[in-house]
């Protein structure tokens, strides 16, 4: 298993996983879509991307988004997206791909890494936990939907 930064040349592969994450939150597979949205992640360099190879293939990937703290004057990184392909479950990529996003997190200086998930979602709340993750008891977080 090889963990790369994901740049262009990796389009095809994000995308594919990227369709696949967004079918298991129940919306519809729109693989070219899912194409555009990742091609101007990178062309505005607005996310990174994480990529889990096996023997050259895509199999698994996390996307962080830049966000601030303003009470800590410090960067975040907003750990928005995570998918392993069901056939390669169980064999630590997920943990992986999480711990390439925390040195990532080190090496530019963030002050953590904030991510969300269902809260039906119970073996990948196991897996943060397990990695020192820990569920917010002091704030609300709230959406308005657009």
């Amino acid at each position: 298993m090889n963990i790369v930064l994901a740049n262009t040349d990796y389009l095809s592969d994000v995308a594919m996983l990227f369709d696949h994450y967004r079918v298991f939150y129940h919306q519809l597979s729109n693989v070219h879509a899912a194409e555009q949205f990742i091609a101007d992640r990178f062309h505005h360099q607005d996310s990174v991307i994480f990529l889990a190879l096996d023997d050259g293939s895509g199999v698994g990937f996390t996307q962080l988004y830049p966000s601030f703290s303003s009470v800590s004057m410090g960067r975040v990184w907003i750990l928005n997206d995570l998918f392993v392909l069901p056939s390669h479950r169980q064999r630590g990529i997920a943990t992986q791909l999480m711990q390439a996003a925390a040195d990532y997190g080190r090496e530019t200086g963030a002050i953590r890494l904030a991510l969300a998930t269902e809260k039906t979602n119970a073996s990948a709340q196991a897996l943060y936990e397990s990695l020192g993750y820990q569920l917010d008891q002091t704030f609300n977080h709230f959406a308005l939907t657009l």
